[in-house]
């Protein structure tokens, strides 16, 4: 799968109506000891990285997330992968970054892997970032979304079994990163591809004609694509990670591929034998890739952000210096108002079966003695690579906002990765917030928490919170 590595031992203002930003110029940083790459200095002194993948093409009928339906998969386009970049500073300092192919990892599922990696790695919390690209053509997991899909105890005894073997396979592709560390260069830089469409300022109807008439899309979008190159002493470029916001949503059939960044990851991957490309999705909770529902705009998709990271690799990047800190803590969103027994009661006998379905599990737990929460724990990360590079991670399906915001105000070399950890819902900014809608508006239920709709902190909860993590790994 990968070549052979020698093997290491074991009080700010809310968000401005965002814009798109030029792509980041990068400023040159004086260090006591400029990192030139490999050869400048020793074995001691420079990054190690470690490599591993797992395929997770479900081998039984675990049906297709997403778009609250029975899917059961009929053949696929490709295989789908779980990834496993593990980086060690100079100091010992580690921390691993694990991409996927899932549509969503739920909290049940990522604290057992958390849990066992504590035990079995010594890693703690702040040294893992598990994120998922929410691929609506790869399988369920756990209890992620379990309101949303007409399931069956069969179902569910299949979803459990197979997200069983995921756990395993996430530990076991862990530790094989781990062994795999080995000397390394790191760099980064930037590209840009524009197919991403703000979904709420557009209407999916209205995209084709529009693009045909040469109008404007509205509405904010983030079209950077951020690169992180892993390159071994002998010149190898060993992997390659990039981002980009938006759903991978252009397909909705029911065979199993990774959406355009599965065929994005393939196509670097052919481009450069022996490289293992990782995709991260920013922010792009609001963001679609507009049109959609055909393979061959898939595929297009795909080579456009291949493209962009390619003519990324071809510019001079910026090397990233050796250094490492990680910062992660829970911040308690709130809801906005907790349901009552009369709320599920009527919503019980709602038009919408998803709202049945979630109503009649929460009066069971009413039932059964079971109090409600007031907040969810919603995790974030801080990681900080040298000098050069910070990578915010945040949990669910993030709005775009929060990327051009952080990007702003902590500046190049920020990367703001959403889908992080857990797939708790769409996390609005204060504007999308007070705009309602889909990703701001009264579909907690789908999600399956005990509430409508977040509170109106949660932008300035959210915003505090990553302002403490960032100044804890200056």
């Amino acid at each position: 799968m990968f070549p052979a590595h020698r093997k290491q031992q074991h009080a700010r203002p809310h968000l401005a109506l965002p814009h798109t930003p030029p792509p980041p110029t990068f400023v040159s940083v004086n260090l006591s000891v400029l990192f030139l790459g490999t050869t400048s200095l020793t074995a001691a002194e420079q990054w190690h990285a470690g490599l591993a993948k797992a395929k997770i093409t479900p081998e039984t009928d675990v049906w297709l997330a997403g778009y609250g339906s029975k899917r059961a998969p009929d053949g696929k386009l490709h295989d789908i992968w779980m990834k496993a970049l593990a980086l060690e500073s100079p100091g010992g300092e580690r921390a691993v970054l694990i991409t996927s192919d899932f549509q969503g990892v739920p909290k049940s599922m990522s604290d057992r892997v958390f849990k066992i990696i504590k035990t079995k790695f010594d890693l703690e919390r702040r040294q893992i970032m598990f994120t998922f690209s929410h691929n609506h053509c790869g399988p369920r997991l756990g209890d992620d979304l379990y309101d949303y899909y007409p399931t069956t105890p069969e179902q569910d005894k299949t979803v459990a079994e197979y997200t069983d073997r995921m756990v395993e396979k996430t530990v076991a592709m862990i530790g094989e990163a781990l062994d795999n560390l080995a000397p390394a260069t790191l760099k980064q830089g930037n590209g840009h591809t524009t197919f991403a469409v703000n979904r709420r300022n557009n209407r999916e109807a209205d995209i084709p004609n529009l693009l045909k008439a040469g109008k404007a899309l509205v509405g904010p979008v983030d079209h950077d694509v951020p690169i992180l190159t892993v390159t071994r002493p002998d010149g190898q470029l060993a992997a390659v990670l990039f981002g980009y916001a938006c759903h991978p949503t252009t397909l909705s059939f029911t065979k199993i591929c990774g959406d355009y960044p599965g065929f994005a990851q393939l196509e670097i991957e052919k481009n450069h034998p022996g490289t293992l490309a990782m995709f991260v999705n920013t922010c792009g909770g609001d963001q679609n890739p507009l049109p959609r529902r055909k393979v061959e705009l898939c595929e297009k998709y795909g080579h456009m952000l291949a493209v962009a990271v390619e003519e990324a690799l071809k510019q001079p990047l910026q090397n990233v210096s050796p250094g490492l800190k990680t910062a992660f803590t829970y911040v308690d969103l709130p809801y906005l108002k907790v349901v009552t027994r009369a709320d599920l009661e009527a919503d019980a006998k709602s038009g919408s079966a998803i709202k049945q379905r979630w109503a009649k599990r929460l009066l069971k737990k009413l039932d059964q003695g079971e109090t409600f929460p007031t907040a969810y724990p919603y995790p974030i990360h801080a990681w900080r690579l040298g000098k050069e590079t910070l990578m915010i991670g945040m949990g669910a399906e993030t709005v775009v906002d929060y990327s051009l915001l952080f990007k702003r105000e902590f500046g190049p070399g920020t990367w703001v990765c959403g889908y992080a950890d857990d797939m708790i819902s769409y996390i609005p900014s204060k504007r999308v917030w007070l705009e309602g809608g889909y990703e701001g508006g009264w579909n907690l239920y789908e999600y399956g928490r005990p509430a409508y709709r977040w509170s109106e902190q949660t932008e300035d909860l959210i915003s505090e919170t990553v302002h403490k993590l960032v100044k804890q790994v200056e």
